[in-house]
């Protein structure tokens, strides 16, 4: 099989075709011929590493994708063989990401793709809406789950609505029922996250976040989704309603955050950090039965109409999909690897 793999890390260059035999799954996993991969910031980030090798030797990237099962392993249903699913999590101290005609994947991180939703939208799914439901839910009287009118009568600020965690946010929040307001840098970010369906947005370089916040939300906001707190904690701090949450999931590694403690104490505030891979077990399988839901309600969608624009590369551009997403592309950066991944089986 054809596979992108990097055997040191590096930046996009590092990257290279090459073939692989197809992997047998083990005890607990499932064989997946993969349709489309998603690319996140994740993923590059993961690659550029500190100049060490992978922990293996060698790595396929990418976490998130969408395919055909075509094998289980030990222990797995057999029933799934057969099922389109979209994968999230794939390569976390694991070799076997997505970026790959085939990979193997640990049956809880396969999760049944709805009839009515293409494998580029189940590509789309895991680390962004993960986060994002992760996010949503994460102030302390907030709900442990999604759903029509969980968040009714709440209101959500989305910092960069523009992004695919911001976008994922806006969609999920909308479907809950919440108020949301979406902060953007441009006229052209706008429109986007207009698209996704957020309700006011607010271009914080051309209008004051903190007066058109609160014109919106006196009482201020139950939640913020915030891309860039090292920059806009002082902001954060002064729209933040009673018990409001700001969950951060971005930063670079020389960001620190400072705030009041005092007024942050008065308004029994949490500021709560966000990371995928390390969270409890049970706030992912929460958001992942979440966003199925919201999938089969039809209430998530992607490409232009959505806010989000796609950029498709193929298997052997990864590398230059990589780079996209390290570039800043404004949507979601796929790579189509299998049109059709019921043609074919694993002795191609």
């Amino acid at each position: 099989m054809k596979a992108m793999v990097y055997r040191r890390s590096g930046g996009p260059e590092v990257i290279e075709a090459e073939d692989l035999e197809i992997p047998k799954p083990g005890a607990g996993e499932v064989l997946v011929r993969v349709a489309v991969s998603g690319v996140n910031p994740t993923d590059w980030k993961s690659r550029q590493g500190t100049g060490s090798p992978p922990d293996r030797g060698w790595q396929i990237p990418n976490q998130d994708g969408a395919g055909l099962v075509t094998e289980v392993g030990e222990g797995v249903d057999p029933g799934l063989a057969g099922q389109r699913v979209w994968l999230w999590e794939s390569a976390y101290q694991r070799p076997w990401g997505t970026a790959a005609q085939y990979t193997v994947v640990p049956e809880s991180r396969v999760v049944s793709l709805h009839p009515s939703a293409s494998y580029e939208l189940g590509a789309a799914l895991g680390v962004p809406f993960i986060t994002a439901h992760s996010c949503l839910t994460a102030g302390a009287t907030m709900p442990d789950r999604l759903a029509p009118g969980a968040l009714a009568g709440r209101t959500v600020l989305v910092a960069g609505g523009a992004g695919a965690v911001g976008n994922a946010a806006i969609q999920l929040a909308r479907w809950a029922g919440a108020t949301v307001v979406a902060t953007v840098s441009s006229p052209e970010k706008a429109k986007l996250a207009e698209a996704a369906g957020t309700d006011h947005v607010i271009d914080y370089r051309r209008q004051d976040v903190v007066s058109e916040v609160r014109k919106i939300a006196p009482d201020g906001v139950d939640v913020i989704v915030e891309v860039a707190a090292a920059v806009n904690a002082e902001i954060d701090a002064a729209v933040l309603a009673l018990n409001g949450c700001v969950a951060i999931y971005a930063g670079t590694g020389d960001e620190a955050v400072t705030v009041n403690i005092r007024s942050m104490m008065m308004i029994n505030a949490r500021w709560q950090f966000i990371l995928l891979y390390t969270m409890p077990a049970q706030i992912k399988a929460a958001a992942v039965e979440s966003i199925q839901a919201a999938v089969a309600a039809g209430a998530v969608r992607i490409g232009d109409e959505a806010g989000l624009p796609l950029y498709r590369f193929e298997l052997e551009q990864t590398s230059s999909a990589h780079a996209a997403v390290a570039a800043g592309a404004v949507g979601k950066v796929l790579i189509t690897i299998n049109d059709d991944p019921t043609i074919g089986t694993p002795t191609d």
